[in-house]
C-alpha cells in the first residue's frame, strides 16, 4: 500500500514536471513568436511588401534574354550575392536575344509560365493580358520606394488601356539629340544654335561658307537617310504632337492635322531647296547614314545623343587632330516653345504571371524583389558584380575585371535590372563629350512630348497601320522635294481618311474616353 502510494506520488511529480516544462516551452514559444512578429513588423518593407530579410528565401523563376555566349549560372558569386541581398532563390532561364521572341511565344502558348517573363508590348502579350494571364500592377506600384518613381511618360507607353502590366527596363527617354561640328562653328565664328532659325542659319553656313576652310564647295548642313527619324525629331521642335494631339475638349487628332505640321514641312522644304540636306536622303541606306558626318561632309546629324562620341571616336582614329571637334545639343526652340521627341523610354518589361504567382502575398514578394534590385546595392550587384571578384575600387574609382570568364559570371545579370528611378551602378570615369551626352539626355526629359494614345490598342491600326503611316510619310517626302504642293498634302490626308483613317480616329477617341 505504501509502495503504491509512493508510486502514485512519483508519477504525479513527474507529470507535474512535464506540465510545467510544457507551459514554460509554450511561454517561451509565445514570447519568441511575439518577438518575431515585432521584428517582422519592423522588417516589413514600408512599401507594403514582405521584407527581404524573411527567414525562408522566396523562390522566383524568371525568363529573360541573354547577350553573352555564357550567361551566369547559380554558381556565380554575383548570382548568389543577389539571392542573399534579396532573400530569394532564383531560377533564371536565359534565352539568346536572337530568338527570344520565338521562345516567348512558345512559352506563352504552353501555359507554363515563370513568375516573371520579359516581354515586349506585342499582340500576343496583349491577348494574354486580356485573358487574365498577368497581374495588373497599377494599384501596387506606389507602395514601393523605387517602383513608385517610374516615369509617367514611360508608364503611359507600356500601359494597355490605361493599366500597367509590366515593370519596364528603363532606357533614356530624352535620348534624341543633334551631333554638331564644333570646330566648324569656331571657324565661322558662330555660337551653338538655340532656336530653329538659328539652327537653319548654322546649316546654311555649313553649306555655303566653307566651314572646313579648304576652299571647296564640298560640305552641307545635315545628313538624312531613308530612316524618317530626323524629320520626326525636328517637326516636334515646331510643336507637332507625338503621334496624337489633344483638343481642348479632350478629343484626339492625328499629328499631321496640327497647324504646326505644315509649318515644319515648309521649313524642311526650305532646307532642301537651299541645299542644306543631301538630295538623295529619300533613298540613302540608313547603314551609311553617319558616314558623311564622319568623313567631314556634313556638319550635323539629328539622331541620338550617344552618336556624338561614337562619331568622334571614328574621326579621331582617322585624324587625331580632330579631338575636340564634335559637340552635342538636345533640341532648339521652335515658334511654339521648346519641345522634343522622346524615345519609348524602355527596352521590354517584366510581366508577373498569375499562374506562378498565385496570391497577393506572393505578388508583394516579387515586387519587393524588383524594388530591392533598383536600390544602389541591387544595381551594383546586377551590373558590376561582386567587389573583390569582378571589380576593385582603386582610389575611389571603379576598375572592372578584364578576365572574360569572370565577366560572364555577372554580365547578363544586368538584364534583370530596371534602372528605376535612375542609374545607380558603378561606372568608369567618362570624357567631356560623353558627360555632355548624359547631361543632354537628362535635360531633354523636361521637354519631351508624350503620346496620349500610346496605351490604346487599336484593331484598325493592327490591320491597316502600315498602310496609313506610309500615306503620310510618303507625302511628307514628296512635299519636301517638291513633287507635290499644299494641295497634294491635302489629297494625301483625304486618302488617309478614306483608307480607314476616319474610322481609326473614331476608334481611338472611343478608347481614349473609356480609358479616362
Amino acid at each position: 500500500m505504501i509502495k503504491s502510494k509512493s508510486l502514485l506520488l512519483l508519477l504525479f511529480t513527474l507529470l507535474l514536471s512535464v506540465m510545467l516544462a510544457a507551459c514554460s516551452d509554450d511561454s517561451d514559444s509565445s514570447s519568441s513568436s511575439e518577438d518575431n512578429g515585432n521584428d517582422s513588423s519592423e522588417e516589413e518593407s514600408s512599401d507594403g511588401g514582405e521584407a527581404s530579410g524573411d527567414s525562408e528565401p522566396y523562390e522566383i523563376s524568371i525568363m529573360t534574354n541573354a547577350y553573352t555566349p555564357e550567361p551566369p549560372t547559380p554558381e556565380s558569386p554575383a548570382w548568389q550575392a543577389i539571392e542573399d541581398f534579396t532573400n530569394t532563390e532564383l531560377d533564371i532561364t536565359y534565352v539568346p536575344s536572337s530568338n527570344y521572341d520565338e521562345r516567348f511565344n512558345i512559352t506563352l502558348a504552353s501555359g507554363d509560365l515563370p513568375s516573371m517573363i520579359l516581354t515586349n508590348k506585342t499582340s500576343s502579350f496583349i491577348n494574354a493580358v486580356n485573358d487574365g494571364a498577368f497581374w495588373d500592377l497599377t494599384d501596387y506600384l506606389d507602395e514601393y520606394e523605387n517602383l513608385s518613381q517610374m516615369n509617367d511618360i514611360v508608364k503611359n507607353n507600356i500601359s494597355i488601356d490605361g493599366k500597367i502590366y509590366g515593370l519596364y527596363r528603363a532606357r533614356p527617354l530624352g535620348r534624341m539629340a543633334v551631333t554638331i561640328r564644333q570646330d566648324w562653328l569656331d571657324n565661322l565664328g558662330m555660337e551653338m544654335p538655340t532656336t530653329t532659325e538659328e539652327f537653319y542659319d548654322v546649316m546654311y553656313a555649313f553649306t555655303h561658307d566653307d566651314p572646313d576652310g579648304n576652299g571647296q564647295d564640298d560640305t552641307f548642313g545635315t545628313i538624312v537617310s531613308e530612316y524618317p527619324g530626323p524629320w520626326d525629331i525636328m517637326q516636334t521642335w515646331f510643336g507637332v504632337p507625338n503621334k496624337w494631339g489633344e483638343n481642348e475638349d479632350g478629343t484626339l487628332y492625328p499629328y499631321f492635322q496640327d497647324p504646326a505640321y505644315k509649318e515644319a514641312l515648309d521649313y524642311f522644304k526650305r532646307m532642301y531647296d537651299d541645299g542644306l540636306v543631301n538630295e538623295d536622303f529619300a533613298v540613302m541606306d540608313p547603314a551609311k547614314w553617319h558616314d558623311a558626318f564622319v568623313n567631314g561632309e556634313a556638319g550635323t546629324v539629328v539622331d541620338v545623343a550617344d552618336a556624338a562620341s561614337r562619331n568622334r571616336d571614328k574621326m579621331v582614329d582617322a585624324d587625331p587632330s580632330l579631338e575636340g571637334s564634335v559637340d552635342v545639343f538636345g533640341a532648339v526652340e521652335g515658334p511654339n516653345g521648346l519641345h522634343h521627341l522622346p524615345t519609348s523610354g524602355y527596352n521590354m518589361m517584366y510581366a508577373i504571371s498569375k499562374q506562378a504567382v498565385e496570391t497577393e502575398e506572393d505578388l508583394h514578394r516579387v515586387l519587393q524583389f524588383m524594388d530591392d534590385l533598383n536600390s544602389e546595392e541591387g544595381q551594383t550587384l546586377g551590373y558590376n558584380g561582386v567587389e573583390g571578384t569582378h571589380y576593385e575600387m582603386v582610389d575611389g574609382e571603379y576598375q572592372p575585371t578584364t578576365d572574360q570568364a569572370l565577366i560572364y559570371e555577372y554580365e547578363d545579370l544586368n538584364q534583370l535590372l530596371m534602372f528605376v528611378p535612375e542609374d545607380r551602378y558603378l561606372t568608369e570615369p567618362v570624357d567631356e563629350l560623353t558627360q555632355q551626352e548624359q547631361d543632354v539626355q537628362a535635360e531633354n526629359e523636361e521637354i519631351v512630348v508624350g503620346n496620349p494614345a500610346e496605351p490604346l490598342v487599336s484593331e484598325i491600326y493592327s490591320r491597316q497601320g502600315q498602310q496609313l503611316d506610309n500615306i503620310i510619310l510618303d507625302a511628307r517626302v514628296q512635299y519636301i522635294v517638291g513633287q507635290i504642293d499644299e494641295a497634294g498634302l491635302e489629297e494625301a490626308e483625304q486618302l488617309w481618311m478614306n483608307s480607314g483613317g476616319e474610322e481609326y480616329i473614331e476608334e481611338i477617341n472611343q478608347l481614349y474616353q473609356e480609358a479616362q
